[in-house]
């Protein structure tokens, strides 16, 4: 957001200072919420109407961290608001999202209240961002059916049309965002490439007469698992739909080669965290959402089970 406001003029000076860790030169991993929404006010007065929707529409997928590194590997659009859910419950307690879906219309409502106008600011941000990225990773020109805020307008009226192509509701009890279901419900560009990739190797195989080898299965079924973690423990239905295979076919195989799907997930678990624990910055909890968990406890005990060390003896031996 900073490097936003500043290129639409916003004196360098002005921006709020973020705050060292207590007895550190450093700066800490999150920003103080109040510091954020700071910004967003100072922005609301000195820069021209609309700067959150304007921010929001302008924010990249790796803007978001780990965060938008999940979102890369959605299967359906849906999965960004399961992802962000679960995420935000995990490591932040700003946001909190809940989906609706009601009639063919999903809602996704965004329990904020505007308490001060950089938090309403900053929810208009969060919707004309949702826009941004979920055209990004379908690749297609999906715009919400309408649009709800707790709070007033600013006088850039025209702006939230271009930004939401929708009615745009104001002054309303909840914040929310609806979409067509089947529109959430829409494959993303990279789930669309992979299951395209998979069957087309499946369908060269048998009219090759060649049964797919054992390791190549177990290497692509990890892949798999791996994209879906941060959605959750995959069930392996998802997984077969992707390879083509049946469920029974994938069982067989997997047992012959002495795993089971729990394995695989156990073990794709333990190899993402190990190596993010050896060669990211990431935090504990960012390791815990990317791995499928949805309490850094339990991940903690996980990680313990697997290694003899909790996460944070391991990366300090490490």
């Amino acid at each position: 957001m900073a490097r936003h406001v500043l290129k639409e003029g916003l004196k360098e000076e002005s921006i709020p200072t973020i705050p060292l860790i207590a007895g550190s030169t450093e700066r800490p991993e999150a920003v103080p919420a109040d510091l954020f929404f700071e910004l967003h006010e100072i922005a609301g007065r000195d820069l021209p109407a609309g700067c959150g929707l304007r921010v929001g529409s302008s924010m990249e997928m790796d803007d978001y961290g780990v965060l938008g590194l999940s979102w890369k590997t959605c299967s359906i659009a849906r999965d960004l608001f399961d992802r962000s859910v679960r995420y935000f419950n995990l490591l932040t307690n700003t946001y909190v999202f809940e989906v609706k879906d009601v009639e063919g219309i999903s809602s996704i409502y965004l329990h904020r209240e505007p308490y001060r106008t950089g938090v309403a600011w900053s929810n208009e941000a969060t919707f004309s961002a949702t826009v941004t990225v979920l055209q990004t990773i379908t690749g297609l020109p999906l715009y919400p059916v309408e649009v709800s805020f707790q709070h007033a307008p600013h006088e850039n009226l025209q702006l939230y049309e271009d930004t939401f192509q929708c009615p745009v509701l104001f002054n309303q009890p909840h914040n929310y965002i609806a979409y067509r279901t089947k529109d959430l419900n829409t494959r993303t560009a990279k789930a669309d490439e992979s299951i395209n990739r998979f069957l087309r190797q499946r369908m060269d195989e048998e009219a090759e007469g060649i049964e797919i080898s054992a390791y190549k299965l177990i290497v692509d079924v990890q892949s798999l698992i791996q994209n879906a973690l941060p959605s959750g423990i995959p069930n392996i239905e998802q997984v077969c739909e992707h390879l083509g295979l049946s469920k029974r076919s994938l069982h067989r195989r997997l047992s012959e080669t002495g795993h089971s799907f729990r394995s695989l997930v156990n073990q794709t678990q333990r190899e993402i965290s190990e190596e993010l624990l050896k060669n990211s910055t990431n935090s504990v909890g960012e390791i815990a959402f990317r791995t499928g968990f949805s309490e850094q406890s339990a991940f903690n005990r996980a990680f313990k089970r697997w290694t003899g060390f909790s996460p944070v003896e391991f990366r300090k031996v490490h």
